[in-house]
């Protein structure tokens, strides 16, 4: 599930607000999916990755993630990114492309010490994207700081990423491939509307 905190009016918003709920309401499995883009500037690399989005608060985006991980290292490297959602029962594609930043240490506090003790174990422990010697390590880990850390303090190395589109594209496809394709392209404070052809 995502959650919408103050979202703004703006209509690009309002679109995605809409065809979420159409989404939701159809049964789509894995709603808050959605696959980032990176790329990393010393390594001349473009990666990808599924992330779990949690929310949109105003016109921001939010996920959360290990600031030592492979993709906080791209984001590092390249700020800019490209997004892309799809909700199968609906048929319903969004790809947006943005600048991402780290959350404030408060922000990512708060939401830290609201989250499920288990999830937060597992963030103490993983040293994500790093090699281990075995998934049991990774058990051994996580049993480790289940019992050994206070599971309501956020690390240093955790935390959350917001971007905020400079483009949205809202896809609908349509059984005879003549699909609908609306662009929302930010100008100058102002959201201008294009249609693409299929």
């Amino acid at each position: 599930m995502i959650k919408f905190l103050n979202l703004t009016k703006q209509k690009p918003y309002t679109i995605f607000f809409e065809k979420y709920q159409q989404a939701l309401k159809a049964k789509q499995k894995n709603i808050e999916a959605i696959s980032v883009a990176s790329f990393n500037s010393k390594k001349k690399e473009i990666d990808t990755r599924f992330v779990n989005l949690k929310h949109i608060e105003d016109d921001k985006f939010i996920f959360f993630t290990n600031y030592e991980s492979s993709k906080a290292k791209d984001f590092n490297s390249h700020s800019q990114i490209a997004v892309a959602i799809f909700w199968s029962s609906i048929n319903f594609q969004i790809r947006m492309k943005a600048k991402i930043k780290k959350t404030s240490q408060k922000y990512n506090r708060e939401y830290f010490r609201n989250r499920a003790q288990n999830k937060n174990a597992l963030s103490i422990s993983s040293n994500q994207s790093q090699k281990i010697a075995s998934y049991d390590n990774v058990k051994e880990k996580y049993n480790y700081s289940k019992k050994n850390h206070n599971l309501s303090i956020c690390p240093s190395y955790w935390g959350g990423y917001s971007f905020k589109p400079y483009e949205i594209e809202f896809w609908t496809g349509n059984d005879s491939r003549i699909n609908e394709r609306n662009l929302y392209t930010y100008k100058n404070g102002l959201w201008v509307q294009s249609i693409l052809e299929p």
